[in-house]
């Protein structure tokens, strides 16, 4: 499995801009499917934004228009760049990657707070 290492949560004021990032420890070129989820407390994960190995995206609706998945094979990373951020995108945001064969592997997750 990938090991995957996400950074770039923290505070930030509603209206406000994040990007996070997802670093792996292996090639991505041939990881079929790189996703962001999110996981609020008290709340189940959920996933927020996909990314093909071909670079098809989709977006879970609260997502859609505000944040936008990338993928930057040469350096292995994946990124999260999330604007206009709301109070309820507060969560932990975790990277996941999914093969065929290998199944999925997780980041440890950064945390996202959202406040004035």
């Amino acid at each position: 499995q990938v090991q995957l290492v996400e950074s770039g949560g923290g505070l930030v004021q509603p209206g406000g801009s994040l990007r996070l990032s997802c670093a792996a420890s292996t090639s991505i070129g041939s990881i079929l499917l790189m996703r962001w989820y999110r996981q609020a407390a008290g709340k189940q994960r959920e996933l927020v934004a996909t990314i093909t190995s071909s670079g098809i995206t989709s977006y879970t609706d609260s997502a859609k228009g505000r944040f936008t998945i990338s993928r930057d094979n040469a350096k292995n990373r994946v990124y999260l760049q999330m604007n206009s951020l709301k109070p309820e995108d507060t969560a932990v945001y975790y990277c996941n990657a999914w093969q065929v064969g290998d199944g999925n592997s997780w980041g440890q997750g950064t945390q996202v707070t959202v406040s004035s």
